[in-house]
Order: structure tokens, then C-alpha cells, then sequence
């Protein structure tokens, strides 16, 4: 979904508990499902599932990674996650885009709900990504079809790295570590935004938009703060007490999340300073720029006082006025403005005024 574009607000309130609503945007296109099936010996990939072929994951063998595009079919969502013993308002918090990101553990399974940027040249997009885990199954709920997780896919079928040998939370972990890596690229790439303004140089007028393009990296760099807030509580949260789902031998990996985190957050604030300077320097250098502007009309006013002071002396038409009748008195008038004109940018020269 694009940053901070409109989207459905429920009201919980007022929506019946067992009807399951969709905030997103509507969308024709069909729900695609995507299933592995592996142990360390052995993967099965099965592409385009329909929801009554996946059955209850809990009862079947090998671990199994469900990852679930486009939520728009909210009943068929609902059903499959209901036959995973899912409760109700977990699957509204799945399909609701406004939900707040947040963990919660239950007896058979564990919900991670969180936010994710999309890497863009051209905007920000932020996508709400959803996990619902348990011994020997992960789901992963996405709006949209994405490429973050093409490294998994191929890690799995080619049996690279860990994958195949460790359950569900070692999935989930380098999900969370590929969803933070989504996170840094957006920073650098505000970051070269803000080089790209070069505020600093004062011979360049800064447009004013880029005073709305920084309040708008502002809201967006204190999103990206409290979207990861819930991913750093869900690892302490470990790290004090292990999750049942989360197996000892794999801690020490959500502990590197916790760090990526506190990285992020120092990122953020730094980032949110140089924002705030950025502003403060906007308004410095377009203040210097009046100044400027303000002391070289004042100059120039100030150089045609003595001269019209001169020409106003020589236009009262007085009928005894001496220079009046002189053969040079024109002339002489001319040299003195010319003079007086020479002498003031000089002075001013002196005192470095321009």
C-alpha cells in the first residue's frame, strides 16, 4: 500500500465478531497461495493452491512455509486460518491494514503482525505482513506479491544455509531479518534525498516543497520507528522467556534482530535530527537571502538620497537662483552627483557592506 494512502477504517465496535472485513484497497485479482513442504533431506514447492487443498497444517508431516499474496478473499482467508484453530480476532487482525503491529502468544500458535516498506525509486509504499506460527508450520500473510523472500525460495530448494534444518522460528527469523533489510535501504535512501536538497548552498533558492517533502520523510521515519518497536518487544520478550514456538538453540539469531532494531531506532533519530536541521537551515539561508536582498535595496535607496536631495535643490525653480544663469552650472551639477555617487560605493566598499 502507498504511505499514509486512505484506506477502510473499521470499527470494531460496531462490526460483528463473526464477519470479517478486508480494509484494504478492493482489488479483482484472486488470493495466490504458495506452499513448501521440507525437511532437511527433502522440499516440495507447489505453486497456485486453492484454500481447500491446504487442510489443517497442524496434522500434516514436514515443516511447511504457507506464504499467502492478496487478502481481498477475506472469507476464504478466514476459513483456512479457522481450520488452523486460529481465533477470530486474530484473522480481523490480519485483514484489518489499520491494525497496530503487535505479537501475541496463544497455546497452539504464536501471531506476529507487523509492518514492511517496499523498496521504491519513485515513493514509499509500506505493506502490512502478518505471521501465524507453530511447531511444524509458518504462515505468512502479504498484501501483494513481493521479491523480499526470493532468496528464501531459492535457499530452500538448493538446501543453502540453515533453512531445511531448523523449524518454523528459523524461517521466521530471516523473514524478520529481510523485512529490517527493507527498512535500511528506505533510510539510505532518504538519506541521499537529503543530499540531494543541498540546503548548505546558499548561491542555489531552495523551493519551498521541500519543506513538505521533509515533514513528509519526518512522519514517515517516526512510522518506520514505531513499526519495529513490536519486533524488538517480540525478541525481548524471547530473550527473558522463550516463546513455546521458539526454539533455545535459535535465540541467539532473534537476538541479532533485537540489535538490527536498536540499529534502526539510532537511524531514525539521527535521521529525524538531520530533518529538523534541514528545516532550521531552510529558513536560515532563505533569511539570509532577504537580508541580502533587504541591504542591497537599502544601498542603493540610501546611495539616491544625497542625489535626489541635489536634483529636488535644482528643480524649485527659484528666480534668483545663482547656478541658474551660469554657463556651467549644468555641468557642475552633474560632476558633483557623479562625485557624491563615486564616494558612497567607495565607503561602502570600505565598510564591506557589499
Amino acid at each position: 500500500m502507498d504511505f499514509l494512502r486512505p484506506i477502510k477504517l473499521l470499527n470494531r465496535k460496531k462490526t460483528d465478531p463473526a464477519k470479517f472485513v478486508y480494509t484494504g484497497e478492493s482489488s479483482d485479482a484472486k488470493t495466490s497461495i504458495q506452499r513448501f513442504r521440507y525437511t532437511p533431506e527433502f522440499v516440495e514447492e507447489e505453486n497456485n493452491l486453492i484454500f481447500s487443498q491446504i487442510g489443517d497444517l497442524r496434522k500434516q508431516e514436514y515443516q511447511q512455509w504457507l506464504n499467502i499474496y492478496g487478502l481481498s478473499e477475506a472469507d476464504n482467508v478466514a476459513e483456512l486460518c479457522k481450520t488452523q484453530g486460529v481465533d477470530n480476532l486474530v484473522i480481523q487482525d490480519i485483514l484489518d491494514l489499520n491494525q497496530r503491529p503487535k505479537f501475541q502468544e496463544y497455546d497452539s500458535y504464536c501471531f506476529l503482525t507487523i509492518k514492511s516498506t517496499v523498496p521504491s525509486d519513485k515513493e514509499m509504499m509500506v505493506e502490512q505482513i502478518s505471521f501465524i506460527f507453530a511447531e511444524n508450520y509458518l504462515i505468512s500473510f502479504q498484501e501483494k506479491e513481493a521479491d523480499y523472500f526470493d532468496h528464501l525460495r531459492y535457499r530452500l530448494r538448493e538446501k543453502k544455509g540453515l533453512l531445511r534444518e531448523r523449524g518454523p522460528d528459523f524461517l521466521l527469523y530471516t523473514m524478520l531479518e529481510a523485512i529490517l533489510d527493507n527498512y535500511f535501504t528506505t533510510l539510505d535512501r532518504i538519506r541521499r534525498e537529503m543530499e540531494r536538497w543541498n540546503l548548505a548552498n546558499i548561491h542555489v533558492d531552495p523551493s519551498p516543497s521541500i519543506l513538505e517533502e521533509i515533514e513528509r520523510y519526518k512522519v514517515f521515519v517516526q512510522f518506520v520507528k514505531h513499526a519495529i518497536q513490536p519486533i524488538k518487544e517480540f525478541v525481548m520478550t524471547n530473550e527473558r522467556q522463550l516463546t513455546t514456538f521458539i526454539e533455545g538453540r535459535n535465540l541467539k539469531y532473534f537476538l541479532e534482530i533485537k540489535d538490527l532494531c536498536l540499529t534502526l531506532v539510532d537511524d531514525c533519530d539521527a535521521i529525524t535530527s538531520s530533518l529538523d536541521s534541514n528545516i532550521n537551515l531552510f529558513f536560515s539561508v532563505q533569511g539570509h537571502r532577504m537580508n541580502q536582498v533587504m541591504k542591497t535595496l537599502t544601498i542603493v535607496a540610501t546611495i539616491f538620497i544625497p542625489l535626489t536631495f541635489i536634483a529636488g535643490v535644482y528643480g524649485m525653480n527659484f528666480a534668483y537662483m545663482p547656478e541658474l544663469d551660469w554657463r556651467y552650472g549644468y555641468l557642475s551639477v552633474w560632476i558633483l552627483i557623479i562625485l557624491v555617487l563615486i564616494g558612497m560605493i567607495m565607503f561602502f566598499r570600505q565598510k564591506k557592506w557589499f
